[in-house]
């Protein structure tokens, strides 16, 4: 389970998140909507999550194969249509290394394992409620 905890006072727009290990993102809306663009927009930390665990998921295929695979670099975008009906991630991948043609084959099918990867094309169910202080 991932857990982690946001605040946000009165500069606009501007998130100050919080892991429970101490790690800290800010997230912040860009000018064109209000924000001051001092941190990753929401979609940008969704696109993050996704690029941060198939990177992270590749290179523990790769080692634990020993394959020689020097640098995954990542490019992902995030669009949704007009309606906001649908949704459509782009994952670009650049693999670096002596990697024959099936080893990089390979691992472009293993990023489909990562973890977010997984969780972002299965049914999602978002539960809210207010904390009462």
């Amino acid at each position: 389970m991932a857990s982690v905890k946001s605040h946000i006072g009165k500069d606009l727009y501007k998130v100050k998140i919080e892991s429970p290990g101490g790690n800290v993102v800010i997230a912040d809306e860009p000018v064109s909507s209000g924000g001051q663009n001092t941190g990753f927009s929401p979609f940008e930390l969704l696109g993050a999550a996704l690029a941060a665990c198939t990177s992270a998921t590749l290179r523990m295929y790769a080692d634990r194969k020993a394959w020689d695979l020097q640098e995954v670099n990542l490019e992902i975008e995030i669009k949704q249509n007009d309606t906001r009906t649908q949704t459509d991630i782009s994952r670009k991948i650049e693999l670096t290394g002596n990697l024959t043609e099936e080893q990089r084959a390979r691992l472009i099918a293993v990023a489909g394992a990562c973890p977010v990867h997984k969780l972002l094309i299965n049914p999602i169910e978002i539960s809210t409620s207010e904390v009462k202080n």
